[in-house]
């Protein structure tokens, strides 16, 4: 029997462990249950609005107290690699997006190619493309310049995206209030984070209190767009053919990305480090900061409806690189001389 080292008393392996099941996608799917079978109206209905808000805010505080201006100027350096991770982000990405649009709508209905046009706009994950990396023994310093990096500037250039493509599809209007809520609630607080960095980051960088606002505010979003949808009546004509059907063209569509990417990171001679970091960077869509920018860009919009593909693709992309990241990091401690040493722990 396995024992905490602090404590001596007996280690027991968590549940959700044991039954080999995803904490995280388990708290989705209950969060998107409690809101289809129990959704806020009246009253309620305006405090989780506010509380979403909230939430979202101290989320976008935190992830400012996080990053390191130092070490982001300082990996910025390494431009090439940065350029192609934003390219596939911010170009393949959109133009897939632009040419699912033949798929309606034999396919997908309009409001599902809305929402996966969308995840196309969206910036890359930071979290799972850090992890993902340093299991595969990939250059993880770059990856988390990177990630940070694209998620920054997905608050700006995810609404131009949007702007730009998705009304000329007919799929949303965007609003100069709703880029100035985007700045309020999303770039403000991100901001303060990073004034207050020097003050709080030991305070607030404590894992767990991280994880819990991390996965709080996106529960909290996901059951209030599945609420709003209760309440609007959006789910009434869903088949499963057509849930079946974003699967379908999330499976295709993360398998091109991640051809793509590690087709031009050869062609660039990125070495094995740095290919890893345009794949796992490259090929993610962040549901965290995708879910609360849906729910400004896309008021008055049903919101459910559109970011159901972002919630599929999320799970998707996550099962996919965890197996890749798995394979290559066994293939890397094979043979090591193939691989950097991983960082030290700390």
């Amino acid at each position: 029997m396995d024992f905490c080292h602090e404590c001596r008393a007996p280690y027991r392996e968590p549940v959700l462990a044991k039954l080999r099941i995803d904490g995280f996608l388990l708290g989705l799917v209950v969060s998107m249950a409690v809101g289809l079978l129990l959704p806020a109206r009246g009253d309620a209905a305006n405090v989780l609005e506010w509380a979403t808000k909230v939430a979202i805010a101290v989320l976008f505080f935190l992830y400012g107290t996080r990053l390191e201006p130092r070490e982001a100027l300082e990996g910025l350096k390494h431009w090439r690699l940065h350029t192609t991770v934003l390219a596939a982000t911010y170009v393949l990405f959109p133009l897939l997006g632009l040419a699912m649009r033949v798929l309606i709508p034999s396919v997908l209905t309009d409001e599902l190619y809305i929402g996966m046009l969308y995840l196309c706009l969206l910036p890359s994950t930071v979290q799972s493309s850090i992890a993902f990396t340093s299991i595969a023994r990939g250059n993880v310093a770059a990856a988390v310049v990177s990630a940070s990096t694209s998620n920054m500037l997905g608050i700006f250039i995810t609404p131009l995206l949007v702007t730009l493509l998705m009304q000329t599809t007919g799929g949303a209007t965007v609003s100069a209030t709703s880029i100035l809520e985007i700045v309020l609630q999303l770039l403000a607080p991100f901001i303060a984070g990073q004034l207050l960095r020097s003050k709080l980051h030991r305070l607030l960088s404590h894992t767990t209190l991280t994880k819990v606002v991390d996965r709080g505010s996106v529960y909290l979003v996901v059951y209030a767009a599945f609420s709003a949808g209760m309440a609007e009546h959006i789910w009434t004509g869903m088949k499963v053919s057509s849930i079946m059907a974003v699967i379908a063209v999330s499976v295709v569509l993360l398998a091109v990305v991640l051809a793509a990417t590690a087709g031009v990171a050869r062609l660039l001679r990125f070495d094995r480090a740095d290919r890893i970091v345009v794949i796992f960077c490259g090929s993610k869509k962040s549901l965290a900061t995708g879910l609360p920018m849906a729910t400004v860009l896309f008021a008055g919009h049903p919101v459910g409806l559109i970011v159901l593909p972002l919630m599929i693709f999320h799970q998707i992309q996550l099962i996919t690189c965890a197996a890749l990241a798995g394979r290559w990091g066994r293939a890397a401690a094979d043979h090591p001389a193939a691989a950097p040493p991983l960082p030290a722990r700390t």
